[in-house]
């Protein structure tokens, strides 16, 4: 049991927090964090989980210290604005776009945050929102309009991601698309496809996620061939050699999900056949935030998401995330669903 601690001016907070490989406390005696001159407090509500969270988790990537505040995809409303903040206000609803970028070097200059090497990320490097209340930077706390569900919300940060890689293809209407992989990402790129007219096929093992994707405008895989555009969404390596052979000549092969050992492909695979590698890391500040944004009363990111738990069952939310067909979200205090 992690024993009480003491915030800036005393006040404790509830919060999930990772105190071991595959152990999570909920506490009640977390210190509420302070708010800088260009920060805001957001009350939250609600946070999803995805990969890297339950790769925390398992202990496959390590945090900073233990005990660790964890999650990154929250929403919530501005309980407190620092004092330099003018354009935010108390009791706005927002999004936390949870990958700081420096916006200073070069990079960032250039337009790609999203490669910027002094991000701090959420969850990772700077402690996670999964708490009543969270700390940030103004600017990355998106004000979102009424009508989107707790579910939507939860899923708006992955459905950047997706929207992002989508939108760095270059994929139009004629193309025919491959998504591998039927988990959050893979779905979200479904749906967004889907948005745009096409009708992707799908290729995934586990039989709910498929048909999940299949309710989201994705077609049954018949074995085809002829790809104009491969997403990789699993992250699954065997899985990523098969799916090119699938691909046309000259044919874009986005790779979304995250695998440290080395393609199985060769150099022969991709000059003869005239392939264009394309890697898309989460997404750029500010404008795939905020067109993700703009696109959520219509969008409905929430038709990935199957299960939501409270804050007070943590443990079981991220225990059982892998095995489930859709994205799992938990709930802090009293929202909608």
């Amino acid at each position: 049991m992690i024993g009480p601690f003491s915030g800036p001016l005393g006040v404790q907070v509830k919060a999930a927090v990772l105190t071991g490989p595959n152990r999570i406390e909920t506490v009640d005696g977390w210190p509420e964090p302070d708010c800088g001159p260009h920060d805001v407090i957001v009350r939250m509500e609600g946070v999803g989980l995805c990969g890297t969270d339950l790769a925390v988790f398992h202990g496959t990537r390590l945090p900073p210290v233990t005990p660790w505040v964890m999650g990154h995809e929250g929403f919530g409303r501005i309980a407190a604005v620092g004092s330099a903040v003018r354009d935010r206000q108390v009791g706005q609803r927002v999004v936390i776009e949870p990958n700081y970028a420096c916006l200073a070097c070069p990079d960032c200059r250039s337009g790609l945050t999203s490669a910027c090497p002094h991000r701090a990320i959420v969850g990772l490097n700077a402690p996670g929102v999964l708490a009543e209340r969270a700390a940030l930077p103004a600017r990355f706390a998106h004000p979102v309009p009424d009508g989107p569900t707790g579910a939507d919300l939860a899923a708006t940060e992955p459905y950047a991601v997706a929207r992002a890689a989508v939108r760095r293809s270059g994929v139009t209407p004629a193309d025919r698309c491959l998504v591998v992989g039927a988990g959050a990402q893979g779905l979200l790129v479904c749906l967004i496809l889907a948005r745009l007219g096409i009708r992707p096929v799908v290729t995934e093992p586990h039989p709910q996620r498929l048909a999940r994707a299949e309710r989201l405008g994705a077609t049954p895989d018949d074995g085809g061939t002829g790809y104009t555009y491969v997403f990789e969404t699993s992250g699954h390596a065997p899985a990523l050699r098969p799916a090119v052979e699938r691909a046309a000549p000259g044919a874009t092969i986005v790779l979304i999900g995250l695998n440290p050992h080395a393609l199985p492909l060769t150099t022969d695979d991709v000059v003869r056949r005239q392939l264009v590698l394309r890697g898309s890391m989460i997404y750029d500040h500010p404008g795939d935030f905020a067109t993700a944004i703009a696109e959520l009363p219509g969008a409905r990111p929430s038709a990935v998401v199957e299960a939501r738990f409270p804050i007070e069952e943590a443990q079981q939310a991220f225990t059982g995330a892998a095995d489930r067909a859709g994205k799992t979200w938990i709930g802090i205090g009293d929202q909608d669903a």
